[in-house]
């Protein structure tokens, strides 16, 4: 069912990179959102907004953890590693700043807090998200840039084909 090329190390990084680029700017969004409703309606966008962050931050780790992996196999066969450096820098940065958003929309959420001290917790967590989707954008433009410019990860096959 599996051919060898889908366990190569540097594949499981592409297929997991996707689920925190899809995730975690819907779930900024989604709290966002919920800064415009009532409050009845506002507690489920902000739980579904820390649904979100939450699958998100599980599958950024899972990414950073996969393209720690990858690296090995990509870095002896780029022409300009520092840009793989980059990425894995700009990579982390994003993931800590939505796991320390995550953390906080948690405990703004469930902690009984005074309301001003619990609004502004909400606040500073979508701040920490914002800040961590230019990260993200960031982050997945340089491994863009990896991939399609130097061919990090990419098979490359004889001129004709016929392997």
């Amino acid at each position: 069912m599996f051919t060898g090329d889908f366990m190569r190390p540097e594949v499981w990084h592409a297929l997991s990179v996707h689920f925190p680029i899809a995730l975690l700017p819907v779930a900024a969004i989604t709290l966002l959102v919920s800064f415009f409703l009532s409050e009845r309606k506002r507690q489920g966008w902000q739980q579904a907004s820390l649904f979100l962050l939450l699958a998100g931050c599980v599958m950024a780790w899972i990414s950073v953890y996969t393209g720690g992996v990858a690296d090995g196999f990509v870095a002896r066969k780029i022409c300009d590693p520092t840009i793989l450096k980059d990425h894995e820098i700009a990579a982390k940065a994003m993931t800590w700043l939505f796991t320390a958003g995550a953390a906080l929309l948690f405990a703004s959420l469930t902690i009984v807090l005074h309301a001003t001290l619990r609004k502004a917790g909400i606040y500073l967590a979508f701040t920490l998200m914002v800040t961590g989707t230019g990260y993200l954008v960031y982050a997945g433009h340089l491994g863009a840039g990896l991939v399609y410019e130097q061919g990090a990860g990419v098979k490359n096959h004889q001129v004709d084909c016929d392997e």
